[in-house]
């Protein structure tokens, strides 16, 4: 059954109730079914998928049968975290996660339609330090024909309309390398052709493309898997309580549109609701200041799900070096009113012709660092100089070659975001200064310095193109620095960034299994979290790429092995 709580008998038991269908909670309820179990999986929204669904996907699993040749162990995974996390999380908590890893990425493909590839060249985020690595780690979701879900496609949270083109096909960054090759490549004219030929057909008769990839194709996944293995699936649903029987919890009471169940559950309920990122109050208590306006997650992580936790007894965690993981953000207003918030991962930031200045027209950051790491230093900086909007730079042969944001590459069709202001225009350096509001002799001495910068391939203040993982995100065509080019052909292009919160890095206390830990450090039996509920073990740090969903995945599937079978290895 999926479909509405009213959908369910009231008093019904299942093996394990799941509390959220992202990444984490789809993984838990896959877990399960694979073991034959009875499976409720609850969701607030009218999607599923969460904020994995809107993402890329990539899950960051150290040392799986996909890493075969690629030199990686678990001793060099454990240096790695050792040298980026430190004493931001528990050691014990990293190795449990390293140690399982491998087998939660088996278990998910041998059993259900779930398949990763490793890419390419995909390095850790941290390239500086001992055990990091360029590829074998971040694993990618193959792409997935919608089709096999029948009417329940239209379940799948959509991704952010402007990561798509022509009217919503879904790319992912091997699409985006043919797209953009497809005029000097045989291989890459077809591989575009098929594309766009699918996605037009769909059209045809469909809402949507069918062709998923990214977050769309690791949910679509897990839902096929679900709904062949007829595991009960309710949305538009929140719980209302954690029934406890002593120190164990039994059940949960779910509610929508005014309809009330008492579900059972026997073995296990497992949170992922998300985190606390929308939650009414611990926002704004728990993120930096002044408290960030925009994120692009999904909006089911409002929290509720940990304050009833609480009440069991459960805490947050502590020393994390940050309460979420950040991206940089653009934010522009859709026809339709809503807000798009476009998050600037690596398909700007660290190409050639590119700066990031704040409001005295000054750099602030490397921009080719991570997305965690520019919006950290967006927070650290902006008591000293304003940089919360910062501004993102560039000139008409990087618009053209690389667009900007929401502006897509080629240069075209520019009136629109110029009409609503998401993109400011200028005939000179001093000119866009002085539309921006900052200092223009200071903008103009940072653009001298960024030319410079680009013909001698070093950047001198920050750095930039120094490590593998700064240098694969720029353009393999620009020499001697993949990461900076000129920025001198009028016109001068930017737009506004600011910091957005992408995910929960502090959650719930748990132990290796995932059971939720109370005030003195005991079980709360057949409680557990994972996802974002849970507390990282990244500690607030942002080694790699996907180090949200493999955790999550790996935890979810040492919460159902020990639920099931009472596993602690």
């Amino acid at each position: 059954m999926i479909g509405k709580l009213d959908g369910l008998q009231d008093g019904a038991s299942y093996d394990v109730v799941v509390i959220g269908s992202g990444g984490a909670g789809m993984a838990a309820a896959v877990f399960a079914a694979i073991e034959d179990k009875r499976v409720l999986l609850v969701e607030r929204t009218e999607y599923l998928g969460g904020t994995t669904a809107l993402s890329a996907a990539t899950t960051w699993a150290p040392n799986s049968h996909h890493a075969k040749g690629s030199g990686d162990s678990f001793e060099k995974a454990d240096r790695f975290l050792t040298n980026v996390v430190g004493n931001h999380s528990r050691l014990d908590m990293r190795r449990a996660f390293l140690r399982s890893a491998p087998k939660a990425i088996a278990v998910l493909e041998a059993g259900s339609d779930v398949r990763f590839r490793p890419y390419a060249l995909h390095p850790d985020y941290v390239q500086e330090v001992e055990g990091a690595t360029l590829t074998g780690r971040a694993l990618e979701p193959l792409p997935f024909d919608g089709r096999q879900l029948g009417e329940v496609l239209a379940l799948v949270r959509p991704p952010i309309p402007e990561f798509t083109i022509f009217g919503g096909m879904m790319v992912d960054r091997t699409d985006i390398g043919h797209l953009l090759k497809l005029k000097q490549s045989v291989a890459s004219f077809r591989h575009a052709a098929k594309m766009l030929g699918r996605h037009a057909l769909d059209r045809l008769s469909r809402p949507r493309g069918t062709r998923l990839v990214m977050g769309n194709a690791l949910i679509g996944r897990m839902l096929l898997t679900l709904r062949q293995r007829q595991v009960d699936i309710v949305l538009q649903t929140s719980v209302t309580e954690l029934i406890r029987d002593g120190h164990t919890v039994t059940g949960v009471v779910l509610a929508s549109q005014g309809a009330a169940r008492r579900i059972t559950a026997t073995s296990a309920v497992v949170m992922a609701s998300g985190g606390f990122n929308r939650h009414k109050t611990r926002r704004a208590e728990m993120l930096h200041r002044p408290t960030p306006a925009y994120s692009p997650g999904a909006p089911g992580h409002t929290g509720e799900l940990q304050d009833l936790a609480l009440g069991l007894g459960a805490r947050f965690g502590e020393g994390s070096l940050d309460n979420a993981f950040w991206a940089p953000v653009s934010v522009r207003k859709r026809a339709d009113g809503s807000t798009a918030v476009f998050p600037h991962f690596v398909m700007d930031r660290s190409k050639p012709g590119t700066v990031a200045v704040n409001s005295l027209g000054r750099r602030f950051v490397n921009e080719t660092v991570s997305y965690h790491l520019f919006s950290r230093a967006m927070f650290e900086t902006h008591p000293q100089a304003p940089c919360i909007p910062a501004f993102l730079i560039t000139d008409a042969e990087g618009l053209r070659k690389y667009g900007l944001g929401m502006v897509r590459p080629g240069g075209r069709r520019l009136k629109p975001y110029l009409a609503d202001g998401y993109l400011t225009e200028a005939p000179s350096v001093a000119e866009l200064a002085e539309k921006l509001g900052i200092d223009d002799q200071a903008l103009e001495q940072t653009i001298a310095a960024m030319n410079g910068y680009a013909a001698t391939g070093v950047d001198t203040a920050f750095g930039r193109g120094t490590t593998a993982y700064h240098r694969v995100n720029g353009d393999a065509g620009q020499q001697p620095n993949p990461t900076l080019g000129p920025i001198a052909t009028a016109p001068f292009y930017a737009v506004k960034l600011y910091p957005g919160d992408i995910g929960a890095a502090n959650g719930l206390v748990t132990d290796e299994q995932a059971q939720v830990l109370d005030r003195d450090n005991q079980p709360i039996r057949h409680l557990y979290a994972c996802g974002n509920d849970m507390q990282s073990i990244m500690g607030g740090t942002y080694p790699g790429p996907g180090i949200t969903i493999g955790p999550a995945i790996t935890f979810a599937y040492r919460a159902i092995r020990h639920a099931l079978h009472g596993e602690t290895n």
